[in-house]
């Protein structure tokens, strides 16, 4: 039986948009840290197990149980494998690109999300998602700028200068999307924030190894870099603590694709903190990325 979605509530509304607000400056922040000497793996470490821990602590004060099946242990081992990869390669983007552009690069992750669905389990994609596809890329050629006409130069110097960045950020949504199929069809039964807890954990671990792989921690290098990481920890684990314990009460439904706006807070938070800009024509990209996303979560089923 399937629940009609309730209407989207003015306090619905506003707590979707601080989410998006707390997602977008958490990268803001991510990058002002980077540049103090901060590394990724670091970041997520740290990131990672608060969140994780502050949601395992609203596990336990819910009296919720932590027992799954062997299906679910699976499915959310995967999962966790797959999130820590997807956090290393996000970050890796933020820390190369301008934030707004490694996110709206991020954004594709629902067209992701609809063919891994379609190569893992055969599931027909919904036509909507055909039909932005090429909204998408032209959204996306403005955006990044494929051709360097905002930057100046030439396609294949600006492709060398970007390139990395946005190759990491599409392999994040790509990672996402997959986790995502994963998560929807062998998690199923699992509560949310014990599927948190759990993936977050495993992320975590995922980001140590790296981080003991590239020899130990490395951390900012002075205060500014050690109050940017403070808030990456304290705008993340408050969005998720946010969205496990007020949402489900506001019945927002498939409204939550407003909280695709993260791109165009971190555009404006990053211009305001770290002076980075990008041309009209990027942000024109920008809207149209954004907008078809928050069209399909908008869209009738």
């Amino acid at each position: 039986m399937i629940t009609p979605a309730k209407s989207l509530s003015l306090t619905a509304f506003f707590t979707l948009l601080l989410i998006a607000f707390m997602m977008g400056s958490n990268h803001v922040a991510a990058r002002l840290a980077f540049n103090d000497g901060l590394d990724v793996a670091t970041a997520v470490t740290v990131r990672s197990f608060a969140t994780a821990l502050v949601v395992a602590c609203m596990v336990a004060w819910s009296g919720l149980t932590w027992r799954v099946n062997a299906k679910q242990g699976r499915g959310l081992l995967i999962v966790g494998l797959l999130i820590g990869t997807q956090s290393q390669l996000l970050y890796g983007a933020v820390s190369r690109l301008p934030v707004a552009l490694a996110l709206i690069a991020f954004n594709t992750f629902p067209i992701w999300t609809a063919l891994w669905d379609r190569v893992i389990y055969r599931k027909t994609p919904d036509k909507a998602v055909l039909r932005a596809l090429p909204i998408l890329f032209v959204g996306l050629f403005l955006a990044l700028d494929v051709l360097g006409a905002a930057s100046g130069l030439s396609a294949s110097a600006h492709a060398m200068q970007v390139g990395v960045g946005v190759g990491l950020a599409l392999a994040a949504a790509a990672v996402f999307g997959v986790s995502l199929v994963v998560m929807q069809h062998e998690t199923a039964g699992v509560d949310g924030r014990v599927r948190t807890a759990i993936t977050l954990g495993l992320a975590g671990a995922v980001a140590l190894s790296v981080v003991g792989v590239h020899g130990g921690p490395h951390w900012p290098h002075s205060s500014v870099g050690w109050l940017a990481l403070g808030m990456v920890v304290f705008l993340y684990g408050t969005a998720f603590t946010i969205m496990f314990t007020l949402l489900p009460k506001l019945g927002v439904g498939n409204n939550a694709a407003i909280m695709n706006a993260e791109p165009v807070f971190a555009l404006i938070v990053a211009w305001l903190v770290l002076g980075q800009t990008i041309a009209p024509s990027q942000i024109a990209g920008a809207l149209l990325v954004v907008g078809t996303v928050i069209w399909l979560g908008f869209r009738k089923r």
